[in-house]
């Protein structure tokens, strides 16, 4: 992947499965997902009445249904790769929908 960033296509994608999850499975207007991009970064974080807490990073490998996931350690103030043992985090299959069930799993 090179420095050109996440495919405004793929993006596309992304916001449909987000905003299909937060309509599913949050059905809450004032607690959702929202998406943020940089580079080949995408940061998933929940707006809970007006306030946006990161929940996790996924990486863009160039494919969909492979993303590099590390999530939110508010511990440390940092995303963490390596971090494997939380809530959630058998939900974790590569892909957006895993990543938002682990996220929902970690932080309620």
């Amino acid at each position: 992947m090179t420095k050109k960033g996440i495919p405004e296509s793929i993006k596309k994608q992304v916001e449909e499965i987000v905003n299909r999850f937060n309509s599913e499975v949050l059905q809450d207007p004032y607690d959702f997902y929202v998406t943020r991009y940089r580079v080949n970064y995408l940061y998933l974080g929940k707006k809970e009445a007006g306030v946006f807490y990161p929940v996790c990073r996924l990486k863009y490998t160039g494919e969909m249904s492979n993303w590099e996931f590390a999530i939110y350690k508010y511990s440390d103030e940092r995303y963490d790769p390596d971090e494997w043992m939380f809530p959630g985090a058998e939900f974790l299959d590569g892909t957006i929908e895993g990543a938002l069930k682990a996220g929902l799993e970690a932080y309620p």
